[in-house]
């Protein structure tokens, strides 16, 4: 077959997409210390970044749309307030990044295959890619949440035990904080005795807790453990226990929605291996028959 207007075109539309990349590679040479402290694990092929960050300094793009304001909220929940927009760059980089090196591929790929299906399944992979490292963050925040309320209400029960005993509430935090494990909740917990230790007060270090983790439940909790702390320690302990036994009952709650939608995710592939014996059943009945 020879070379048609369409190949012809193709390899043009190649070559200015190559030719940008290159460019832009060049170009983000200079932002590559920018990205040094990411990790592989977190952000992969962060040697590519550059390449989105030069596209973001040459447009001269300003992140000021509804969707950046909802993505500095969760990457300040995630990094804290301090390194939100150093975050914010990262992640719009690594969307940009990874849509125009995907697009690299586009136009080989059709013409090795001769098929435009395979141009247009690049293209759908750039907008595919831009938007998964665009959500991620929110993803991570979700992972965040159901970590942490499933170790809160241990923490929780601990605080009440201990309260109930006739400690005061910051002691009883401080030994459930520093006996918790590693996982999130734990480490916000010994935040707010850090903070304690450096100057704040019991409410204002509560209320910065119950902000940080932004789960609606823990926020609840905070705020009826400042109510208590103003009504006294016995007021405190009737609240904390009342608290603790909500808590487990919203834990059970929430395992059996975990079970239920389990279960409901089970069904599709059961219902495809289902099909797929009455295939091999009944393919060599009507084969005999013929």
């Amino acid at each position: 077959m020879g070379i048609t207007p369409l190949h012809i075109g193709m390899i043009a539309l190649g070559a200015v997409i190559y030719a940008v990349w290159l460019f832009l590679y060049l170009k983000g040479k200079q932002f590559e210390e920018f990205f040094e402290p990411l990790t592989e694990k977190d952000f992969p092929m962060k040697e590519i970044y550059s390449v989105g960050y030069a596209a973001i300094d040459l447009l001269h793009i300003k992140f000021n749309s509804k969707q950046d304001r909802k993505l500095r909220k969760i990457l300040e929940l995630l990094y804290g307030e301090k390194y939100t927009e150093y975050y914010l760059y990262v992640t719009r980089s690594q969307q940009f990044a990874t849509a125009i090196t995907i697009l690299c591929f586009a136009v080989p790929l059709y013409l090795l295959s001769g098929e435009l299906i395979m141009f247009a399944l690049c293209v759908v992979g750039a907008a595919t890619s831009y938007y998964y490292y665009g959500t991620t963050a929110e993803e991570k925040v979700k992972k965040r949440s159901e970590e942490m309320l499933s170790d809160f209400s241990e923490a929780v029960s601990k605080l009440a035990l201990l309260v109930n005993a006739g400690m005061i509430l910051k002691e009883a935090w401080v030994s459930v904080a520093e006996t918790g494990g590693d996982t999130q909740l734990y480490k916000e917990m010994r935040t707010v005795v850090t903070e304690m230790n450096n100057g704040y007060a019991e409410m204002d270090a509560l209320y910065r807790f119950g902000h940080r983790c932004a789960v609606p439940e823990i926020k609840k909790f905070t705020s009826t453990v400042m109510q208590g702390l103003s009504k006294g320690n016995n007021e405190l302990a009737i609240m904390l226990t009342q608290q603790s036994k909500e808590i487990w009952n919203l834990k059970q709650q929430n395992v059996r929605r975990a079970g239920e939608k389990a279960s409901s995710k089970l069904m599709l592939p059961i219902c495809m291996i289902f099909v797929g014996i009455l295939i091999m059943v009944i393919v060599p009945i009507f084969t005999n028959l013929t």
